[in-house]
């Protein structure tokens, strides 16, 4: 795929984080690299993956079976309708007995050799699926011979809250990076640790250790990776969004729309939205902001000819960066039905008592019970279970194939380029 370098564009897939609803990307990608390629007579070239939480995941297995997207369906497929909720939502007791023991006064603090820290469920269901599903050494091949221009996984340093990201790309790539104080980039080799940093959603997996320092999930800052995408050089994002958003029932200017329920909601409900808010809600800013520099950038074009965009990348200091601006074309590709009351309703299902009949299973159905909103957020994070997954994927599938004239000229454009 040395296309890039043969001046066609360059294409960069985002993918967000959502824990559980990361089963929803995998169907965008199973439409993409399936009923897209038949149709474009090709494979859809994928030049910069970036990933944030769990969609940092789904891009490291992207990025190692690049040369073999049949293979890719199969192991995302697999991995994600494979789930079994009891193996990925379990106790970590060891965790547990930590912070009792410290509440009690009879643990001690956590040492800093530990490979992870913190959060009330284990993680070796999630490293099992990763080391299962990504040969970290085919990414850095990959990389080798261009195939793939770069990956970014982006997490968030514990201690101090900010966003670092791990970006491993080639010997032609040299992004300029922002120098916002909030936002370090790390040169790095890919490797497990970083995909398991950056999906490790604070309290419910553990913080990894990398290189002296503790990493959790990247989606707290920076949940939708845009930035990075660009900094690599992208001319296009293809953004996959478990995000599902109701058509306003009102103008905006008439103020949040208002609820005639009474009840007030529940804890859970609360936490379910802090969670959708926290990780989910700053994608429609972000790329609001990329039309408005798309549009001033094709209006100065049009009124003072294509050298404009040249002339302010060298008013900025930025001619020749493959990070200064342009314009972007985007395909966001976001959940069309609410994945909150897809979870509710599952967990009630005869099918769910069937495959989750464990106290992990009891304790979803009573919390979607206890969560009389009808939109179980929470569940829809901690919903690991391959049925589930299955109904996002085929969401996914669907959303995409809405979408399919749109993401076929996106991918069409480099062709013709």
């Amino acid at each position: 795929m040395d296309h890039a370098r043969r001046g066609a564009p360059t294409n960069a897939l985002v993918l967000a984080g959502g824990a559980a609803r990361g089963a929803y990307e995998v169907g965008v990608l199973d439409y993409v690299m399936g009923e897209v390629a038949r149709a474009i007579g090709r494979q859809p070239s994928l030049d910069v993956l970036c990933g944030t939480s769990v969609g940092a995941i789904n891009a490291c297995v992207v990025a190692a079976h690049l040369r073999d997207p049949d293979a890719c369906r199969r192991v995302l497929l697999a991995e994600w309708r494979g789930l079994r909720l009891e193996e990925i939502v379990r106790a970590n007791t060891a965790e547990l007995v930590r912070v009792f023991g410290s509440i009690i006064g009879r643990g001690g603090p956590a040492t800093h050799s530990r490979a992870r820290h913190g959060g009330f469920l284990d993680p070796r269901g999630i490293e099992g699926i990763v080391e299962r599903a990504v040969p970290f050494a085919q990414i850095q091949e990959n990389i080798a011979r261009g195939d793939l221009l770069g990956l970014t996984l982006s997490t968030t340093h514990l201690v101090s809250g900010k966003t670092v990201i791990f970006v491993e790309h080639g010997a032609g790539a040299k992004p300029r990076w922002s120098r916002d104080p909030t936002i370090f980039v790390r040169p790095s080799t890919i490797r497990a640790a970083h995909a398991l940093a950056s999906s490790a959603l604070p309290l419910m997996f553990p913080a990894v250790h990398i290189d002296g320092e503790f990493y959790c999930d990247g989606g707290l800052r920076q949940n939708v990776p845009l930035s990075p995408a660009r900094r690599l050089g992208a001319d296009g994002l293809i953004v996959i969004n478990p995000r599902y958003v109701a058509p306003p029932a009102r103008a905006p200017e008439d103020g949040p729309p208002r609820s005639i329920d009474v009840v007030p909601p529940s804890t859970l409900f609360i936490l379910g939205k802090a969670l959708n808010a926290l990780l989910l809600d700053r994608i429609d800013n972000d790329l609001d902001r990329l039309r408005r520099i798309n549009a001033i950038l094709d209006a100065g074009a049009r009124r003072f000819g294509p050298p404009f965009v040249r002339a302010v990348n060298e008013e900025l200091g930025q001619s020749g960066a493959a990070s200064g601006v342009k314009s972007l074309s985007v395909v966001h590709v976001r959940a069309s039905e609410n994945i909150g009351q897809m979870a509710a309703a599952y967990v009630q299902s005869p099918e769910f008592v069937r495959r989750a009949p464990g106290v992990v299973g009891k304790l979803l159905r009573r919390i979607g019970e206890w969560d009389s909103s009808g939109e179980a957020d929470l569940l829809s994070y901690l919903l690991f279970d391959g049925e589930f997954a299955a109904q996002l994927i085929e969401l996914g599938w669907r959303d995409a194939a809405a979408r399919h004239e749109e993401i076929c000229a996106f991918f069409s454009r480099s062709a013709a380029a």
